[in-house]
């Protein structure tokens, strides 16, 4: 469910970004450019939670960590200058316009990475995810 969540969302993210990016990159370009950025992330934490094996563990986690800083910095700059940010990308207002699911989505795929790690599935054992998927 995880990863079908992530793929949904590298889809919206890279879907818009690229509207964004070939019509009207002129007006906001930095924000444009984040929604890109959430997109590249978001593929990669898909790709890495899908794969597993201990390189793939390492990327998710660093995915997810990148996702989250990514939400909590842009989410917090778009409230207090908004001004930066004349059109919203997808870590605006901490993912508000996707109904708060990229803040919540790196949290839970990083708990669901730590507690796979810790019941065999994880880097120690070439996994990443429990086998069977996950």
């Amino acid at each position: 469910m995880l990863v079908a969540v992530y793929a949904i969302f590298a889809l919206a993210a890279g879907a818009r970004a690229g509207v964004q990016i070939g019509t009207r990159f002129s007006d906001a370009p930095l924000a444009y450019t984040l929604s890109a950025v959430a997109a590249v992330v978001y593929v990669l934490a898909t790709v890495a939670l899908a794969r597993g094996g201990a390189a793939s563990f390492r990327v998710a986690v660093a995915a997810c960590s990148v996702e989250l800083a990514g939400v909590l910095v842009v989410g917090t700059l778009s409230l207090i200058d908004s001004a930066a940010f004349p059109d919203a990308t997808v870590w605006s207002g901490f993912g508000r316009g996707y109904g708060f699911v990229p803040l919540v989505l790196p949290v839970v795929g990083l708990l669901w990475l730590r507690r796979t790690a810790r019941t065999g599935g994880g880097p120690h054992t070439g996994g990443g995810r429990p086998v069977g998927g996950g």
